[in-house]
């Protein structure tokens, strides 16, 4: 099962395993980081599950779309490496990748 590898806005680290599938969002909130409120239930109409992706893995990701990039453009923690995690589904390509959920707007 390929593993997920979380940082908390603490700098705490966790790996868990997720089903491929699933996206990142689903396996964050199902593995009970709080902190990751994920407000609209990854319908793309809000930025509460923003992370911040590892590069390594950038060109394993879908492209962006217009409406998560629209949403990204509230937060003021947006960054090259930004993403909603909603939409991102994971899979064994992803193995390994890691996440830092992104601070609080």
């Amino acid at each position: 099962m390929p593993k997920l590898i979380v940082v908390t806005r603490e700098g705490v680290e966790r790996e868990i395993e997720g089903d491929a599938g699933l996206t990142v969002m689903e396996l964050i909130r199902d593995a009970g980081f709080d902190e990751l409120l994920a407000l609209c239930g990854g319908c793309c109409s809000c930025a509460t599950c923003h992370v911040h992706v590892d590069p390594a893995f950038a060109d394993k990701l879908p492209k962006m779309t217009d409406d998560e990039n629209d949403l990204l453009d509230s937060s003021a923690h947006r960054d090259e490496r930004s993403r909603l995690s909603c939409q991102l589904r994971f899979s064994d390509a992803l193995d390994g990748m890691k996440v830092q959920i992104a601070e609080e707007d």
